[in-house]
């Protein structure tokens, strides 16, 4: 159980640093004080075995303290994000039925009237203590020991989806990360700054450091990238994980300052898409190359990862961790051979056993132990892996295949592209036709005829943009993966 290791971490040498945050480090022995006070609070209010917590707070060792007293007591941590609107949050409550809510005081006033509304209990935690709630005491219904957290996601339909991992799920995931990267080593320390409502934070930034035996550094939020900028350098840390757009920002601000860090051994990133072609100035403002992972909640969630630098294959996310299994499998559902190209389906001891509720979504992604993983990958002979896109991203062009990173893979080799997205469009003639949306570098010049011409010369004429929108940014999640579904409702509210 991770509540186990945790412990055994705190206990083993309760004067070390355990987490930096606001400027001030905390050692195993004041965290373990806090993580007493909150299981007391929580078992003082009635929570019991089986029953699940929502947690809506930013990255802090309040939030941490909370996810163990959680654990302490046998409960399902929750953690959700507040951004995520009154509408869907109302949803998601329902589906997970939690004993309460816990916020941070820089949740809405507005908010928790509205959750308090639809009755769940909400109490306030600060991050340097909290008040004691009494709670209704709610039954612990579908009872589950061997769950240790549940992610919630906006699913294709509108409605909530929500991923449940065990702790063996992570356990073994974290184990698997330490024994696939070499250089993750006891003693390191973190930046744990990707927000830990998501599984690559959660499980990444702050669970692994406690099992390695590390140290981590909590930033609750990487905007502006000058906050995060000045923890890494006050803090001396020496692992950074990122999504590839933070990497970008910080590389711009690190160059407009002339500066390159030092001390880092560790760069890794995940969660989109990373363009090589910022791979040598990532290098140079960061100091070391970065090794690109991959990975999705329902594998707890890193599925693989270039083991080192040294080893990396650029483009690529790198090799699977132990114990997946890979498949590549037609749309259909056919096993294809590998080498080469299919949706990816995989299996092992890191896969969430199905989604929480939902045996409709669970028949249609999980089939004889195998999971759908939905993404297109081509994987080579030495078993590195390259994703090609979602397959529901897919653009039916007269019943051709377009993958939108391919083009936006060219677009993006124009000198006057920053950054390049492509969607699907309706259309009466073809059924779907590919828009691009493109910020241009800073002082370019260049038009929509221009880039469409550019894109003519390098792919198949079904795979050019019928039209190109110059934009100053892109819709991006809280976790930093572009949101092309946003680009298409606004599309269609524009008619």
């Amino acid at each position: 159980m991770l509540n186990k290791l945790i412990d055994e971490y705190l206990t083993s040498a309760p004067e070390e640093k355990c987490c930096w945050f606001n400027h001030h480090w905390m050692s195993r022995k004041d965290f373990k004080d806090l993580a007493d006070r909150c299981t007391l609070r929580l078992k003082d209010s009635g929570f019991t075995a089986g029953q699940r917590l929502a947690v809506l707070m930013p990255n802090s060792p309040m939030m941490l303290a909370i996810m163990l007293a959680t654990w302490r007591l046998g409960g399902v941590f929750c953690p959700l994000n507040e951004k995520t609107g009154e509408i869907s949050l109302i949803k998601t409550l329902g589906l997970l039925k939690p004993f309460a809510v816990i916020i941070s005081p820089g949740v809405k006033d507005d908010l928790e009237a509205a959750l308090k509304k639809s009755g769940w209990i909400c109490a306030r935690f600060n991050f340097d203590g909290g008040e004691t709630f009494v709670g209704e005491t709610r039954p612990a219904d579908d009872f589950d020991k061997t769950l240790a957290v549940i992610f919630s996601t906006s699913g294709t339909t509108g409605d909530p989806k929500a991923v449940p991992l065990t702790h063996e799920n992570i356990i073994d995931n974290v184990k698997a990360c330490l024994e696939h990267v070499p250089d993750l080593r006891p003693g390191d320390s973190l930046l744990n700054v990707l927000p830990n409502f998501h599984a690559f934070g959660f499980t990444i930034g702050c669970v692994l450091p406690f099992i390695l035996d590390a140290t981590q550094v909590l930033v609750t939020s990487f905007m502006p990238p000058s906050n995060t900028l000045r923890a890494i350098e006050e803090t001396k840390l020496n692992i950074l994980l990122l999504v590839p757009t933070m990497v970008g920002f910080a590389a711009s601000m690190l160059e407009r300052q002339g500066k390159t860090l030092t001390g880092i051994k560790l760069l890794i990133a995940g969660g989109d898409r990373y363009n090589p072609k910022m791979d040598d100035r990532v290098t140079k403002t960061f100091g070391v190359p970065l090794i690109e992972g991959y990975g999705i909640t329902e594998c707890s969630p890193v599925l693989a990862v270039n083991p080192k630098p040294s080893v990396r294959k650029l483009g690529t996310v790198g090799t699977p961790l132990p114990r997946f299994e890979l498949q590549l499998r037609s749309e259909s559902g056919e096993i294809l051979p590998i080498p080469g190209e299919g949706v990816l389906w995989t299996k092992g001891p890191s896969v969430t056993p199905g989604y929480y509720h939902a045996e409709e979504i669970n028949r249609e992604r999980f089939i004889d132990g195998w999971f759908n993983t939905g993404d297109y990958v081509k994987i080579d002979k030495d078993g590195y892996i390259t994703i090609l896109d979602r397959v529901t991203d897919i653009i039916i062009v007269g019943g051709f295949n377009v993958y939108p990173q391919e083009v936006e893979a060219i677009l993006s080799e124009h000198p006057a592209v920053a950054q390049a997205v492509v969607v699907g469009m309706p259309n009466d003639i073809s059924g779907e036709v590919p828009k691009a949306y493109v910020i241009k570098t800073q002082g370019a010049k260049v038009s929509e005829n221009g880039l469409v011409k550019f894109c003519k010369e390098r792919l198949s004429h079904y795979k050019v943009p019928r039209s190109i929108e110059f934009v100053d940014s892109l819709p991006i999640s809280a976790t930093g993966k572009i949101l092309r579904r946003v680009l298409r409702q606004q599309e269609r509210e524009k008619k």
